[in-house]
C-alpha cells in the first residue's frame, strides 16, 4: 500500500478510535450517575410506600390522631412525592443521554471495523488521504449535530413538560385536601389545574411537532411547512413570508424530511442568532431540482469565513450552518450563503427531486 493511503488510514484509525475512547469514559460516567440516580429513586419510592401506609392508617383513625400529626404526614407526603417524581424526570434524562451515546458508539465501531477491513487497492492515494477523511469527519460531525438536537429536545421535555406533570400532581393532592373543607377555594385550584394542563397540553404537541410532525408522513413537506411558518409567525414578533412555487407533490421521505428540517434550522438561526423583524422564505417544487431560499433581514455574519475553515467553530448556528451544507451535499444537493450586517442573509438550498 502507498505510504500516503497508509498515514492517511492510520489518521483516520487515530480519529475515531479517540472519540470512541471518549465515549467509552462518558457511558462509564453516566451509567455510574444513572445506578445513583435509580438507588434515590428506589429509596424515595419505599418511603414514599410507608408514608401511604401512614396515611391509611390515619383516615381509618381520623377522630383520634391530632390535626397537626395529620398535616405534617401529608406535608411529609407531598415532598416525598416531589422528589420522587424529580428525580424520576432525572432518570429518564440520563437514561435517554446514555441511549444517544451509546448508539453513537455503535456507529463509529462500525466505521472503524469497515475502514480498518477496506479494501483501498484500487483507490488512487487522493480518494483516501481526501476523500475517506472529509467523509468520516462529516459522518462523525453529523452524527454529534443530531445528539445534541436529541440532548437539547430531551433537556426541553425534562423542564417543561415534565416539571408540570410534577405540579399536576401536588395541585391534584392540594384539590383532594381541599374538598372537605373548603370546596370552593377547591374548584378554583381545580381550574388553575385545567389551565395549566391546557397549557402544557400544547407545549407537547408543539414538542411532537418539533420533533417529527406526523402531517409530513401524511400530507408531505409543502403543507408541513405551511402551517411551520404559520405556527412560527403566531409565536414570533417576526413578519414571516412564504411562497411556494410549483404544484403540490410528494417526494421521498428521506428528501421530505431533509426540506422541512432545512427550512426549521434556517428559521430558527434568523429568530434566535440575526434577531430579524422580517423573513421571507420560497420553496420551488418546479422541475427535477426543489430549491429553497430563507432571507432574513438580521444582523449578518462572514459566512465565507465559516466555510473555509471548518474546524474551530464552536458557535451553535456555525457548526448548523457546515452540518447542513453536508447534508445536501451527501446526497447530490448545494447550499450557498451570503450575508452582510446591512443586507441580512439569505441562504440558498438544491436538492434533487429523486425523479
Amino acid at each position: 500500500m502507498d505510504k500516503t493511503v497508509s498515514d492517511a488510514k492510520a489518521e483516520l484509525v487515530e480519529l475515531i478510535s479517540t472519540q470512541l475512547s471518549s465515549n467509552k469514559r462518558k457511558l462509564s460516567e453516566m451509567k455510574a450517575e444513572i445506578e445513583r440516580t435509580q438507588t434515590f429513586v428506589d429509596r424515595e419510592q419505599h418511603k414514599y410506600s410507608d408514608i401511604a401506609a401512614d396515611i391509611q392508617n390515619i383516615q381509618a383513625n381520623l377522630d383520634t390522631v391530632p390535626r397537626e400529626d395529620i398535616r405534617d404526614k401529608y406535608d411529609e407526603a407531598i415532598n416525598t412525592r416531589h422528589r420522587l417524581a424529580t428525580m424520576r424526570g432525572q432518570l429518564e434524562k440520563f437514561q435517554a443521554n446514555y441511549a444517544n451515546v451509546e448508539q453513537e458508539q455503535q456507529l463509529l465501531s462500525g466505521i472503524l471495523t469497515r475502514l480498518q477491513g477496506a479494501d483501498a487497492l484500487d483507490l488512487e492515494p487522493e480518494e483516501i488521504s481526501e476523500g475517506s477523511s472529509k467523509g468520516v469527519v462529516n459522518i462523525v460531525r453529523i452524527v454529534q449535530a443530531q445528539e445534541e438536537e436529541r440532548q437539547r429536545l430531551a433537556r426541553q421535555m425534562h423542564d417543561g413538560p415534565a416539571q408540570s406533570l410534577t405540579n399536576f400532581i401536588l395541585q391534584a393532592e392540594i384539590c383532594q385536601r381541599l374538598f372537605d373543607r373548603n370546596p370552593e377555594r377547591a374548584a378554583e385550584e381545580l381550574n388553575n389545574l385545567k389551565t395549566a394542563a391546557s397549557v402544557t397540553f400544547q407545549k407537547v404537541r408543539d414538542f411532537i411537532f418539533d420533533l417529527r410532525p406526523m402531517m409530513l408522513d401524511d400530507l408531505g413537506v409543502v403543507p408541513t411547512v405551511r402551517r411551520y411558518v404559520d405556527s412560527f409567525r403566531e409565536k414570533n414578533d417576526i413578519t414571516t413570508d412564504l411562497e411556494i412555487i410549483g404544484e403540490e407533490r410528494r417526494l421521498e421521505s428521506h428528501r421530505e424530511v431533509m426540506l422541512f428540517r432545512a427550512i426549521q434550522e434556517l428559521m430558527g438561526h434568523a429568530r434566535d442568532y440575526a434577531t430579524a423583524s422580517q423573513l421571507k422564505v420560497r420553496l420551488d417544487m418546479t422541475g427535477n431540482t426543489i430549491r429553497i431560499a430563507v432571507q432574513d433581514n438580521g444582523r449578518g455574519f462572514d459566512a465565507e469565513a465559516i466555510f473555509s475553515n471548518e474546524e474551530g467553530h464552536t458557535d451553535a448556528r456555525d457548526q448548523g450552518l457546515i452540518t447542513l451544507k453536508e447534508k445536501f451535499e451527501l446526497v447530490g444537493g448545494s447550499m450557498s450563503v451570503v450575508s452582510s450586517d446591512t443586507d441580512g442573509t439569505l441562504v440558498r438550498l438544491e436538492l434533487p427531486s429523486g425523479l
